[in-house]
């Protein structure tokens, strides 16, 4: 479900029981994205699932065939592309668990909430599965040796670990306020921001030569634009 309200657009994950992700529903939340990110009105995304579970990951028993596997698994590649690139800061608000390919959409936002009590992470090594896809955002997000004690165990992280790891920013009993108060405080920055924001995600898979020299470049950009208008 999307809405917006006040500058804030809120996407509410829906579908299939635990909120699970099938084609389309990954397609539905993928457009909402775009949506909020393309309108004017809006300054920030907000990401929320039920008071049960934020989202249980893919919807594998929508798979009939290999082929259906990849064309979910592309999809969900695809949209965990897109979460960088937008303009606009995005936050999630956790009540329930974030499970599976749950936590990679967790961790592409900029801000995560959660409520104490929940899990998150991958669970597919306890199933005898990999999570090949939903694994790149936790390790982009928290480094390989932290994100392997979830990734080989399919063990969740408890909500308070998640937060020393950084998988989320606060722990509280209003996940959704946090999330909000940190949306209309990061709204202040304006087109900065907004020109800011994708820049920060490629800076942060560039070695720190490259990232610097690309900093300046988009620094010298942008001071001739916002003194030539």
């Amino acid at each position: 479900m999307y809405r917006t309200y006040d500058g804030i657009a809120a996407i509410a994950l829906e579908g299939a029981p635990g909120h699970l992700l099938d084609l389309v529903s990954i397609a539905g939340l993928e457009q909402d994205l775009r949506t909020a990110d393309a309108d004017s009105e809006v300054t920030g995304i907000l990401i929320e699932g039920g008071p049960e579970m934020f989202c249980g990951g893919l919807d594998l028993a929508s798979i009939r065939s290999p082929e259906d596997s990849v064309e979910l698994a592309a999809a969900l590649a695809d949209l965990l592309r897109v979460m960088p690139r937008l303009s606009k800061p995005v936050a999630a608000s956790a009540e329930g668990d974030a499970l599976a390919s749950g936590a990679s959409l967790l961790c592409c936002t900029d801000y995560a909430a959660c409520r104490s009590g929940i899990s998150i992470g991958t669970v597919e090594a306890g199933k005898g599965i990999w999570p090949m896809v939903a694994q790149v955002p936790l390790l982009h997000r928290v480094g390989a040796r932290a994100a392997m004690e979830n990734l080989a165990s399919g063990i969740p992280f408890p909500a308070e670990r998640a937060r020393e790891l950084g998988l989320v920013n606060i722990v509280t009993d209003d996940p959704r306020a946090a999330a909000v108060a940190w949306l209309r405080a990061a709204s202040r920055g304006g087109e900065a921001a907004r020109r800011g924001r994708p820049l920060a995600y490629h800076l942060a898979d560039l070695d720190y030569d490259r990232a610097l020299d690309t900093a300046l470049t988009h620094f010298s950009s942008m001071f001739r634009k916002d003194h030539t208008t």
